[in-house]
């Protein structure tokens, strides 16, 4: 039976970066360089950024929404693990996502570094499930699409 307080969505998003894999690597891995991209914002507060990228390690990131957002002084939490690394090839990781401390997402996160004669393209595939009252697929991929803006910015200054 099809529960509709579940949405399931899966979404892939490619971008090509003219930088070798190792570098866009360490901007996915490294907690300083990931925390710039990943976490900060001018949006909200970040209270709490932990990123151990090895299988088994874990990827918190704890913020409050500042005014002037959806949700102002609502604490949204996403908490992860790494399920595969490949230094310079992929990560795999598993994430819960809560807001106000209600479960509104579990995802699945793929990231794959081809290397190409230019530098590296990168694959993202998100598969996620959507619990009731939660962004949904179009709100979470455009998400994406902004953090990658920021990768590429962080990945541009390592340069």
């Amino acid at each position: 039976m099809n529960d509709p307080a579940v949405t399931h969505a899966t979404f892939v998003l490619e971008r090509s970066f003219k930088a070798k894999p190792s570098t866009v690597f360490a901007a996915l891995s490294d907690p300083a360089i990931k925390r710039g991209w990943y976490a900060e914002s001018d949006t909200h507060e970040v209270i709490q950024f932990d990123s151990d990228c090895r299988p088994g390690g874990a990827d918190n990131l704890h913020y409050r929404f500042g005014e002037g957002t959806p949700f102002p002084g609502a604490i949204l939490a996403n908490n992860g693990a790494y399920q595969d690394v490949v230094p310079d090839e992929r990560i795999v990781s598993t994430s819960t996502m809560t807001l106000g401390g209600r479960a509104i997402s579990v995802s699945l996160t793929t990231f794959e570094l081809v290397p190409t004669e230019l530098g590296t393209d990168l694959i993202c595939t998100n598969q996620v499930a959507f619990f009731a009252g939660s962004d949904g697929p179009v709100i979470r991929e455009e998400g994406w699409r902004i953090q990658f803006d920021n990768l590429r910015k962080a990945i541009e200054s390592q340069a």
